[in-house]
């Protein structure tokens, strides 16, 4: 470390976008690099500057390296040459702002690199509960915690006897989801891509069934064999062929939350769907949610589930790389369905 004009400059490592995306994302579209930072806020400024220490690898951040966003999306691009940036948990050294000070444990969006200024700081959520692994405010705590939680009490209505089935239940959100279901007395069925982690859904996270989708030709008949009598909430994290299916499977009036689409994020042609008439037939109501919407109720989502951890009730799995250089590797690994629960990388240790 440096002082310039007696303020102290480091240096950031950072992981760089190389260009636009079009197809899958490899690890080759980013790299990382090393520039320099001075750990001051600007003249005038209400920015913090942060020290980062974990990063959260999220399946939007592949639509963001596209040169364009869909219509109506919510997301920005991100710019080839500069760091990635998404949700993180980081420690701030210095604020300019009124409601942070140097010390304050903070989550929420944040550079991909080891010290960031952040501009909008109104954005980040301070961190009170500090009996819990930081990790968590990444995943369970963060913003994939409070998407299970919106699309289980606010979109879907979840009650006690539902029948609920979760695709890509072994991640940040699917994990979450079955729990709390299983918490309120459903029926939880979820699919995921190997073995092992149907072994963790049924054995580890309270599941009453498990599939591995690769192992099903059939997938229509496989949600038959677990819902013989239907499926009351499908929560949506896939798309493509298992949305198709799970139409077919639907209970009159049931209801679908459309959480994520993870199997349309690298396709330049989307899928055809053949039972798309089966919303009409059996009621369905289907309902998209960004989850940017319902960050007022994080307090309430905090008060449901802290208790649900401190007593043992709630397990999180966590896939956690080490160190900036592993970053690319961990983000594009959620598309092969390499990771085992949420993916986090560690920057830094408090």
């Amino acid at each position: 470390m440096a002082m310039a004009s007696g303020v102290e400059e480091v240096r950031n490592k950072q992981v760089v976008l190389k260009n636009y995306v079009s197809e899958k994302a490899e690890e080759s579209d980013m790299h990382v690099t090393v520039s320099t930072l001075k750990l001051k806020v600007p003249q005038d400024s209400k920015a913090v500057v942060v020290k980062n220490l974990y990063l959260s690898c999220d399946a939007y951040l592949r639509i963001r390296m596209d040169r364009t966003q869909p219509p109506n999306s919510v997301f920005t691009s991100l710019t080839p040459g500069s760091p990635l940036n998404g949700f993180g948990v980081a420690k701030i050294l210095e604020s300019g702002h009124p409601e942070f000070k140097e010390g304050d444990l903070v989550w929420g969006t944040t550079g991909w690199e080891d010290y960031s200024i952040i501009t909008e700081p109104e954005q980040l959520f301070k961190i009170h509960h500090t009996d819990v692994p930081l990790s968590y405010y990444t995943g369970l705590l963060g913003m994939p915690g409070i998407t299970a939680f919106v699309g289980f009490h606010e979109i879907c209505s979840l009650k006690k006897g539902d029948y609920v089935f979760i695709s890509a239940a072994a991640g940040a959100v699917g994990q979450l989801v079955g729990q709390f279901a299983k918490l309120m007395g459903c029926y939880v069925v979820g699919s995921v891509g190997s073995k092992e982690k149907v072994d963790l859904l049924k054995n580890k996270l309270g599941f009453d069934e498990a599939f591995n989708y690769r192992d099903e030709p059939d997938l229509e008949a496989a949600l038959k064999r677990y819902f013989p009598e239907g499926i009351d909430i499908y929560f949506e994290n896939v798309g493509g062929k298992m949305l198709d299916a799970v139409l077919l499977n639907m209970r009159r009036h049931g209801r679908i939350a459309v959480c994520g689409l993870i199997s349309y994020y690298s396709l330049k042609q989307p899928q055809d769907f053949s039972n798309l008439v089966s919303i009409i037939y059996n009621r369905i109501r289907i309902e998209g949610f960004v989850v940017f919407d319902y960050f007022h109720l994080y307090p309430k989502f905090l008060d449901m589930v802290i208790p649900y951890i401190r007593e043992g009730k709630i397990v999180y799995l966590e896939d956690i790389a080490e160190g900036l250089e592993s970053a690319p590797a961990a983000l594009v690994g959620l598309f092969s369905v390499r990771n085992v629960g949420k993916q986090v990388v560690l920057v830094a240790y408090e």
